[in-house]
């Protein structure tokens, strides 16, 4: 939610900065409001973009970061077993 939030803010910072000119109105200009929607969609999609190339690499840099620690790939490292319950 936390990144969530920080791409949204950032993307209507970013997109208020290029279309919104004039603050003496309450509304916007039909000029202000349709670079906005474009502005918008051109960081979504970006967005998208972005984090479909992650998720299709993040199962490779998991697999080598436990490789590189010794880990078999899938499982969670752990520093010590967990103790039987059946040896109590």
């Amino acid at each position: 939610l936390r990144d969530f939030l920080l791409v949204y803010n950032r993307m209507t910072e970013l997109c208020f900065r290029h279309c919104v000119c004039n603050l003496n109105y309450r509304l916007l200009t039909g000029r202000e409001e349709s670079c906005l929607d474009s502005c918008a969609a051109r960081l979504v999609r970006a967005n998208h973009r972005l984090m479909g190339a992650y998720v299709g690499l993040m199962p490779a840099l998991l697999q080598r970061r436990a490789a590189e620690h010794g880990v078999p790939a899938g499982l969670p490292a752990s520093p010590e077993p967990a103790p039987d319950p059946a040896e109590s």
